[in-house]
């Protein structure tokens, strides 16, 4: 992988391997790119490493120059497979470790205060996810709630590029995009019910102008 790539503005995909079989995650990544998606997440938390490993390198195929790859806590698989960039939480390696091991990856920091996003920028970050802003059934989350008007806030500070997490489906993903968000983050309704390519569509055009650029 060459120079760091800026995180593209819009639909930012969750392809998750607790809502769909592993077998299916790179069609489904592949579909969602020609949707006109410009990156997408790998959460992999119940996949063994080597098939971990395998399935990076095929996402990164068959996406091809349509959209940055980003893998979920690890940056050993992202580095490995030639993605794009890692998205690291509390407990994974501690940022200011993975940008000096990984200097040209795009690198991503679950925060849920302002505070936590200046912090992760000093640290390395270039991006925050930020939330949760709904409530979601992908992960138990014990945080309170932001809200539109607590996501707008952080927003509106200006310090990394927002993607909102938790909760965003079809319906809340404009909403999400007034709010100032850079991006936001759509799992289970994405995945879920299958037709992922028109669903992908429709949430990138319901984010809004420059959701593609």
């Amino acid at each position: 992988m060459g120079d760091k790539l800026p995180l593209p503005r819009g639909l930012y995909a969750l392809l998750d391997d607790s809502l769909l079989p592993l077998e299916r995650l790179a069609e489904a990544s592949a579909a969602v790119a020609r949707a006109g998606c410009r990156v997408l997440q790998l959460r992999l938390e119940r996949t063994a490493d080597r098939p971990a490993l395998a399935l990076v390198r095929q996402v990164v195929e068959a996406v091809g120059s349509r959209a940055l790859v980003i893998v979920n806590d690890r940056v050993d698989l992202a580095l490995l497979g030639g993605a794009h960039g890692a998205h690291l939480g509390e407990e994974d390696l501690p940022l200011p470790m993975a940008r000096k091991l990984a200097p040209h990856l795009l690198l991503g920091a679950t925060c849920r205060t302002e505070a936590d996003v200046r912090r992760a920028k000093d640290q390395g970050a270039d991006y925050a996810g930020v939330g949760p802003v709904f409530t979601t059934s992908t992960k138990v989350v014990q945080a309170a709630l932001l809200g539109l008007d607590g996501l707008r806030e952080i927003c509106a500070a200006n310090v990394l590029p927002v993607v909102a997490i938790a909760g965003i489906d079809l319906p809340r993903i404009t909403d999400v995009a007034r709010a100032g968000a850079h991006g936001a983050a759509v799992g289970s309704d994405l995945l879920v019910g299958g037709a992922i390519e028109a669903r992908a569509r429709a949430l990138v055009e319901a984010f809004g102008p420059g959701a593609s650029k």
